[in-house]
């Protein structure tokens, strides 16, 4: 097995997320650092800071120059970090050594390297955002579909009262939901440009300091304030927290969707099941289950992010390198968690008939809190409670269903109706069609 399996090639076709795991690899990387330093040069250059001319020469050689990842792998070795063995290939690429030595002017390699990392989160965020809103949509049709089918609402695994599966497909959504609401706010602290020099007081910038980073940032559609965020992760430790909630909601409904296609419940169907190596009848649960463990991983690796807040001093080697190893692969759990859950939603198979009997299964007791209810206006409700919970009893010792036993105790009351699924199901077609309503307004 590969280290990471993301990028083995036998689990590549289960795990690998091609949009995000692109924007991951060391090519995509250097290419973002090549961004960050011709708009650096370019926006010196407007501002008189280096020669226009040195300006020209190295934003060209950042926009042309291919670098194989493998001729910084040396440095990176000897510094700990990439971008010196970076700007040495650049500055053979620029040629003239008047116009090289302007490159990198005034920068340290954590500006760089922190400018490159958002410029691809920013990908991430329109990739994730698209889902979300795929995954919104196909929740919104199933919610407004089965807005008004009867089906057990089930508490600490057990059956509770009636609720619809429209509800519960709204329910599944709303995270989603917020999470999309919350992007728009998420979006400006994360997407930062960062331009504060080797000890975050941007003294080797000059006196232009502050306007350079406006201009670095516009060029590369970046945020730019003067607070430097060298040693302050907060935005990336929210971004991370973000796409884990995204993945935990994804998992709640892989969760329940697991439990809901069980033979023995059989309320739904999962399409894309995969096959086992001894059993023929089997059509294991896949997707679901891919989903559940990259849950487990994100979140997992969220717990390393927020260890990563600490960082030391003015700026922390120890403490950043956790980060390499965890905000890749949160990113990359939690987009390949939405391809699958995206795939299983759209091919759930709903059975009306299997949620009506277990409605109905384990003696009616779903209709307790009903007969409950119904009781209370005829008696002080403490009794009420107490005589239904002997009901129950009965029903169970008897292998009968509460309703029966209640029309024998009670046959004035019309019990059919008091524990008609379809009454009692509350606001939750409300409920669902509220959802797909919000969706659809998006």
């Amino acid at each position: 097995m590969a280290i990471s399996p993301f990028e083995s090639a036998i689990y590549r076709e289960l795990l690998r997320d091609n949009e995000i795991g692109q924007l991951f690899t060391d090519t995509a990387e250097i290419v973002a650092w090549q961004h960050a330093e011709g708009a650096l040069a370019r926006a010196q250059g407007e501002l008189g800071i280096i020669p226009e001319k040195s300006a020209a020469a190295i934003a060209k050689a950042c926009g042309k120059t291919r670098i194989d990842p493998a001729s910084l792998a040396d440095g990176s070795g000897r510094d700990g970090i990439p971008i010196p063995a970076l700007i040495a290939e650049l500055r053979k690429a620029i040629g003239n050594d008047e116009h090289a030595g302007y490159l990198h002017f005034g920068a340290t390699t954590q500006d760089i390297m922190d400018t490159g990392l958002v410029l691809r989160l920013r990908a991430v965020c329109a990739i994730v955002e698209a889902r979300l809103k795929l995954a919104l949509n196909v929740l919104a049709d199933l919610a407004d579909a089965h807005a008004e089918l009867p089906m057990a609402a089930r508490t600490r695994r057990q059956p509770a009262t009636p609720t619809s599966f429209g509800a519960v497909a709204a329910a599944w959504g709303r995270p989603l939901l917020a999470a999309l609401e919350s992007l728009e706010q998420l979006r400006p602290r994360l997407l930062r440009v960062s331009l504060y020099g080797a000890a975050g007081n941007s003294a080797a910038l000059g006196p232009k300091a502050s306007e350079l980073r406006a201009a670095v940032a516009a060029e590369l559609k970046l945020e730019a304030d003067d607070a430097c965020w060298h040693s302050d992760r907060a935005a990336l430790a929210e971004f991370a927290a973000w796409l884990t909630r995204i993945c935990g909601a994804l998992a709640k409904i892989a969760e329940d969707c697991l439990f809901m296609a069980v033979p023995e419940v059989g309320e739904i169907k999962l399409g894309g099941g995969g096959g086992s190596s001894t059993l023929p009848h089997k059509q294991n649960p896949v997707q679901a289950e891919t989903i559940l463990g990259l849950f487990d991983l994100a979140a997992a690796l969220d717990a390393a992010m927020t260890r990563a807040l600490l960082h030391r001093q003015q700026r922390d080697g120890a403490a950043w390198l956790l980060e390499w190893h965890a905000l890749p692969q949160i990113c990359a759990a939690t987009g390949r968690a939405m391809q699958l859950a995206i795939a299983l939603l759209t091919r759930i198979e709903v059975d009306p008939e299997r949620m009506r009997a277990n409605l109905e299964g384990r003696h009616g007791l779903v209709y307790a809190e009903a007969i409950a209810f119904c009781l209370a206006q005829e008696m002080p409700r403490s009794g009420a409670q107490d005589l239904v919970r002997e009901i129950c009893g009965n029903a169970v010792l008897q292998d009968r269903h509460i309703v029966e036993l209640a029309t024998e105790r009670f046959p004035e009351i019309d019990w059919q109706t008091v524990a008609d699924p379809v009454t009692r199901i509350g606001d939750a077609p409300a409920q669902a069609r509220g959802f797909a309503t919000n969706v659809r307004s998006l």
